[in-house]
């Protein structure tokens, strides 16, 4: 069966109870970057008890500080594996795409992986699996709201449009684009392991300069003026020159997004769902780089560097289903049809 078919049945409990897992996976990631930002990753220092108690059953009169932040973080957590799991099986009895079953599986075991990193990295108190659980947390986010995406009534219907063509280089351009957000995310994900705090606190320069010296006299010198409260570890050259190569890759990203949402705009046309998808991405970018500021100016302030934290993973996402969308769309017209024109050639050949 064509998996575009309007004969497929439309399961729209499926989808939105799929849509409904990934809002919850939204708000667990939200949730993880409140316990970081808070540095409450060891606040609970057992698992998968807490304190000895039951997860379940322990008291509320105990959720005290940052007890609060990791403790209801593995509760909702705990929460979203059963929604997973009720997903997977209802996947595996209903839909009758067959792919569509093993996707739900693999989503299945990707987040029993993560709750077991989730605690592998209390039980051994490694800051290193800490920064492991925050990437596979966000493409187990990125493959819920796939799923939301291919059991939708838009997905089902998409084989009825017309000209249905993304050009080839306007594609990889996006796959690209995206590509280089989930290196982002890495590169912030190993920042925020270090738990250093700031290793630059000015922006848009950087200690001062447009590249910032990184000496030994220089790294001693920013340790001793830093004003942070929450930092448990001084800072180094390397993370230093990890943020630097944060704020390079912030910028090529822009200039990526900005290349997409123009092209979009001048070979789909404004009336294309991708073109509006692609500028809708455009000001998340920009929310990013302007949460990114942000965090710097308000000295890590913990809701400013999740909300930092929560719109690279909708950046991430939405570059993700652009790239879905166009390759399935383009993938229903014949091959000679989706040849590239030149340098984001003209789209008329289309038309």
């Amino acid at each position: 069966m064509n998996e575009l078919s309007v004969n497929r049945p439309y399961l729209r409990g499926l989808h939105w109870f799929a849509v409904s897992t990934a809002v919850a996976t939204f708000l667990l990631l939200g949730a993880g970057g409140l316990v970081t930002s808070h540095e409450a990753g060891m606040s609970v220092p057992d698992w998968p008890n807490s304190y000895g108690y039951n997860m379940f059953l322990f008291p509320p009169s105990k959720w005290i500080g940052g007890i609060f932040y990791e403790h209801t973080h593995r509760l909702w957590a705990s929460g979203v594996g059963m929604m997973t799991t009720i997903l997977a099986l209802w996947l595996w009895l209903r839909d009758p795409r067959q792919w569509m079953k093993w996707l739900g599986v693999s989503a299945f075991l990707l987040v029993v992986v993560q709750g077991v990193l989730g605690g592998l990295r209390v039980v051994w108190d490694n800051a290193r699996l800490g920064i492991v659980h925050g990437v596979a947390g966000q493409t187990y986010f990125v493959l819920m709201c796939a799923i939301a995406l291919f059991t939708s009534g838009f997905w089902r219907k998409m084989s009825e449009q017309k000209k249905l063509n993304v050009p080839a280089l306007l594609r990889r351009l996006v796959l690209a684009t995206t590509v280089l957000i989930f290196i982002q995310l890495i590169l912030g994900a190993t920042m925020r392991g270090q738990h250093a705090g700031l290793s630059i606190s000015d922006f848009p320069l950087a200690h001062g300069k447009l590249w910032p010296d990184t000496s030994p006299g220089a790294i001693a010198r920013y340790n001793a003026e830093r004003m942070e409260i929450t930092a448990v570890n001084p800072i180094t050259s390397f993370q230093v020159i990890l943020q630097m190569a944060h704020r390079l890759v912030a910028l090529a990203i822009l200039i990526g997004v900005v290349l997409c949402a123009s092209q979009a705009k001048r070979l789909l046309g404004w009336g294309d769902a991708l073109t509006k998808f692609a500028f809708f991405w455009l000001a998340l970018i920009v929310g990013q780089i302007g949460l990114g500021a942000a965090t710097i100016w308000t000295n890590k302030a913990a809701d400013v560097a999740t909300a930092h934290l929560m719109v690279g993973a909708l950046s991430l996402m939405a570059g993700a289903l652009w790239c879905l969308i166009a390759f399935a769309r383009s993938a229903r017209l014949p091959a000679a049809q989706t040849e590239s024109f030149g340098a984001f050639g003209t789209f008329a050949a289309n038309k």
